[in-house]
């Protein structure tokens, strides 16, 4: 987990990457180098590329959420390691209802939904292994996602 931390670590450095303690204002100022450190989730980084339609209502428990991502990796090569991101790449997108299905989404997933709050949303996250998939402890791997969200209600 150290080894983790560390890469996390780099990763900011080398991207030049300022870090909040406090979320910014949805409609607020979002540099492209502007990254949230999530309260209470050692090791998770939200920032917000699109706002996403706020004239719908913000999402709820239980809603579907439909997301397409690009997995990749904090190595200075970035290279992606899974993508639904368009439909050359998975002709359908995964699904699963707010803050009830784990077992399509992992638990950064959902806290990742739960800031950007609107459908047509996208953001970019930094996921520690113990809030990804890896959760299990299978791998103690930290990797990047890109995020985008419809919402079906």
């Amino acid at each position: 987990l150290k080894e983790e931390k560390n890469v996390i670590n780099d990763y900011l450095k080398r991207e030049n990457i300022q870090v909040v303690d406090t979320l910014p204002n949805i409609q607020g100022s979002w540099s492209e180098k502007l990254y949230y450190q999530v309260s209470g989730r050692d090791n998770l980084y939200y920032h917000l590329v699109k706002t996403g339609d706020t004239t719908r209502k913000a999402i709820v428990i239980n809603e579907k959420v439909i997301i397409r991502y690009r997995k990749y990796t904090l190595t200075e090569d970035k290279d992606i390691v899974q993508s639904t991101w368009t439909t050359l790449d998975a002709p359908h997108p995964i699904e699963f209802k707010y803050l009830v299905d784990y077992t399509q989404a992992c638990t950064a997933w959902h806290i990742a939904v739960g800031l950007m709050q609107y459908p047509d949303s996208e953001c970019k996250i930094i996921c520690p292994s113990k809030l990804g998939f890896e959760a299990d402890g299978s791998a103690v791997v930290p990797y990047g996602y890109d995020i985008k969200i419809q919402i079906n209600r």
